[in-house]
């Protein structure tokens, strides 16, 4: 009989990893970043720890994100935070009776990077890989019925990648992958304070306007943040008040492409298939779907309800698990992504 730390379940975001356990839920949220000492390429500090050394750490350490929009940038990196968060998960217990792991995709990804994320998790300590595209995690972690015969429709907006999916009995009718997302819009407004108040900021600095003052529709009271940084122009730290309506507009082009994603796969949709989705309303899921409004721009645009999922951001992992608990969902990924497991193994 398997045992509690014999099965997991891991969302490997751009921003974030979180992973859960059969049985246990989940036992890991950890930013995914890792601490590098460059001429050894020894792992310093990975999570939380690494994520404090972002732009502060001298120059023969390099904190980074192995993971650039939902896939592996670095393989070497990738493998040695996976081995670390195996180990965190399962303790020595790991390393004798290794994990079976359901490792989630994004829809869009080739199968070049398919391969390296299941090659990488087998290589980090698991005994076998399943893959499973990120929407469908992200509908089954939501509650969505997708069993049932019936139009869903899962928008998931992670750190790195947009992925949109309509689903019915189990499967995927129509889907998309765009490589934007959350660190996009960090981007945006990093852009935006450099181009208007000459100041270089950091990515912790801009993620945090995102989250305090950002918004997808105009709010009722426009907010203001202060923001330090480097002035570009004396390369002294300097201050400034940065408002809601800039960061909006900064991040608009990013949101507007998303919102276009969505309705070209609604145009895709099948009737009937989409008659249910006026019906049952589009879930939101993901980092970018607690940014304010984004769930009413989205039905604005459409003129279809949205909801966001209860736990937006676990919602890729909380379906990771419960295809871990259910056995006829994991049989059937099983025999989805058998395939793809045993091409991934050396040969």
């Amino acid at each position: 009989m398997l045992g509690l730390g014999d099965r997991l379940g891991i969302d490997l975001g751009t921003s974030n990893i979180v992973v859960y356990a059969w049985g246990r839920g989940i036992v890991i949220r950890e930013p995914s970043v890792v601490a590098v000492e460059q001429r050894t390429r020894k792992v310093m500090a990975v999570g939380q720890e690494a994520q404090a050394m972002l732009g502060r750490t001298p120059g023969n350490i390099v904190a980074t994100r192995p993971l650039r929009d939902g896939v592996i940038a670095d393989y070497s990196i990738t493998r040695e935070m996976l081995a670390y968060l195996l180990h965190k998960a399962c303790g020595t217990r790991g390393r004798i009776f290794r994990p079976l792991v359901v490792i989630c995709i994004p829809s869009g990804a080739t199968s070049v990077e398919q391969r390296a994320a299941l090659d990488a998790a087998r290589s980090a300590g698991a005994r076998d890989v399943i893959p499973i595209e990120e929407p469908m995690a992200a509908a089954i972690g939501a509650g969505l019925p997708i069993a049932m015969p019936g139009g869903n429709m899962v928008v998931d907006i992670g750190g790195g990648t947009t992925d949109i999916a309509v689903i019915s009995l189990g499967g995927v009718v129509v889907s998309d992958s765009l490589r934007i997302g959350g660190n996009h819009l960090d981007e945006a407004i990093t852009r935006h304070v450099r181009r208007v108040y000459n100041l270089d900021i950091g990515e912790r600095t801009a993620e945090l306007v995102k989250i305090q003052i950002g918004s997808a529709v105009r709010v009722s009271e426009e907010q203001q943040m202060e923001v330090r940084g480097r002035d570009i122009v004396t390369g002294l730290p300097k201050t400034i008040q940065v408002d809601s309506a800039e960061v909006r507009e900064a991040v608009s082009e990013n949101i507007s492409q998303i919102i276009d994603a969505v309705k070209a796969i609604l145009e895709r949709t099948p009737p009937e298939l989409a008659a249910d989705i006026i019906e049952r309303g589009i879930t939101l899921t993901g980092g970018v779907a607690l940014l304010g409004g984004m769930d009413r721009i989205l039905e604005l645009e459409t003129s279809i309800p949205v909801n966001v999922a209860e736990d937006p951001i676990s919602s890729v992992a909380v379906g990771t698990g419960r295809v871990l608990e259910e056995v006829d969902i994991l049989r059937g990924q099983m025999a989805r992504g058998l395939r793809r497991v045993q091409s991934s193994r050396p040969l």
